[in-house]
């Protein structure tokens, strides 16, 4: 079975969003690894708001749930898993505080574009990655994807855990598992579910 990995967005929920995260959660239960709340567009107060109440879904489903952005945040409620950019991660690396914050995490997950990206991830210390985006998708309008080859290259070129993202959907999910992804990261087919 494929590790799924939700990935919110509030601004494709056609309801309520605490509501759609629950349904996710509850429907999904057993083939959902973790949910990463990206909002990243909210201020760090903002999104402490509604960080908090969607740990406290997951906490009552029994679903992990990995901080988006702003560890800061993360640590204040208690959470453990974060989900970085990857200029995020280097800048931490070269802050001695963000030293210290990294440390302070057991899951640390760092966005990917590349190999080169890959490796540097890796060597900062994330525990997974996502590469992509590797087919079309709505949310890159106009990028072209990147593809299943570059998908096996970073998978080949890293030993921690991989998952792709972008255009992932029931169609084209074994192909990124036949590729060497751990999983794959879902946004509009969980967000709109």
């Amino acid at each position: 079975m494929c590790k799924i990995i939700g990935i919110t967005n509030r601004h494709l929920c056609e309801g309520d969003y605490y509501t759609q995260i629950e349904k996710v959660v509850r429907i999904m239960d057993g083939r959902l690894e973790a949910i990463v709340v990206r909002e990243k567009d909210l201020s760090p107060e903002e999104y402490m708001v509604l960080a908090k109440r969607v740990l406290e879904i997951c906490h009552e489903h029994a679903c992990k749930c990995i901080l988006h952005s702003y560890p800061e945040v993360a640590l204040e409620l208690g959470c453990r898993n974060i989900h970085l950019p990857l200029h995020k991660i280097e800048e931490m690396h070269n802050k001695i505080e963000g030293k210290q914050i990294f440390n302070e995490f057991n899951i640390v997950g760092v966005s990917t574009h590349s190999v080169e990206d890959a490796l540097k991830a890796q060597n900062l210390g994330a525990t997974y990655i996502t590469a992509g985006h590797v087919f079309a998708t709505d949310c890159k309008k106009g990028v072209p994807p990147r593809g299943i080859d570059f998908l096996e290259n970073v998978c080949k070129s890293v030993s921690i855990p991989v998952y792709a993202i972008g255009g992932i959907n029931d169609n084209n999910i074994k192909s990124v598992i036949r590729a060497g992804a751990e999983g794959a990261c879902i946004m509009s087919g969980i967000m709109k579910m």
